[in-house]
């Protein structure tokens, strides 16, 4: 197996190998110029996002600076996925994402992870391990995502949380490590903020 496929198997490679780093030499140019898109240059922001990312569904928004170590190229968004200022997404192999999931400013997910080991990590010795978001998620502000983590569907991550292990769907998810505060519950449906009470025509 060659250094470019050990990117995506888990397996311990080395991320400045020749032909890895001539193909990521090809992704921050376009990058680059996403991020200098004026606030009107909607349109262009869509057409480049679908040249940039692996996959973006239909109505999707990234708002400028977004950041990635492939330019998009592993990251996969299914439709109206929304993304607030500063996502960085370590995208050194694959990152999947729901529809309707939504990111708060400056959230980390990353794929790439370095060996505990001293005498590797002085080898420049990297893995990645995958990436997914579930359907319908709402990651909050400043939070991390690390490496080989899954969040099942419509789960809360809660601002600032670091995120180290596999989180269930339907549930809200907080803190350092994150961890499972409570499920979604019967209070949710009556009650957005505190004691703000829904409206239930906006559940017809």
């Amino acid at each position: 197996m060659n250094m470019k496929d050990k990117m995506h198997s888990g397996d311990l490679y080395l991320p400045m190998d020749e032909e890895i780093f001539a193909e990521q030499q090809k992704c921050p140019d376009l990058l680059y110029d996403f991020n200098a898109t004026r606030p009107t240059e909607l349109e262009r922001r869509v057409k480049m996002l679908s040249e940039m990312l692996a996959e973006v569904g239909e109505g999707c928004y990234i708002e400028p600076p977004f950041h990635a170590n492939f330019g998009g190229r592993h990251v996969h968004f299914g439709k109206f996925v929304y993304a607030n200022f500063n996502l960085t997404c370590v995208d050194d192999t694959h990152i999947y994402v729901g529809d309707y999931t939504m990111f708060g400013p400056n959230v980390t997910v990353a794929t790439a992870a370095h060996p505990v080991l001293p005498e590797l990590r002085e080898k420049q010795y990297q893995y990645n391990m995958p990436v997914t978001i579930g359907r319908n998620c709402w990651i909050g502000a400043g939070a991390i995502i690390l490496p080989g983590v899954t969040i099942g569907d419509n789960t809360v991550v809660g601002a600032g949380s670091v995120v180290t292990k596999d989180l269930p769907a339907n549930v809200v998810a907080v803190g350092n490590p994150c961890r499972v505060l409570r499920d979604i519950s019967p209070r949710d449906r009556e009650f957005y903020f505190k004691n703000r009470r829904i409206d239930e025509e906006l559940l017809q």
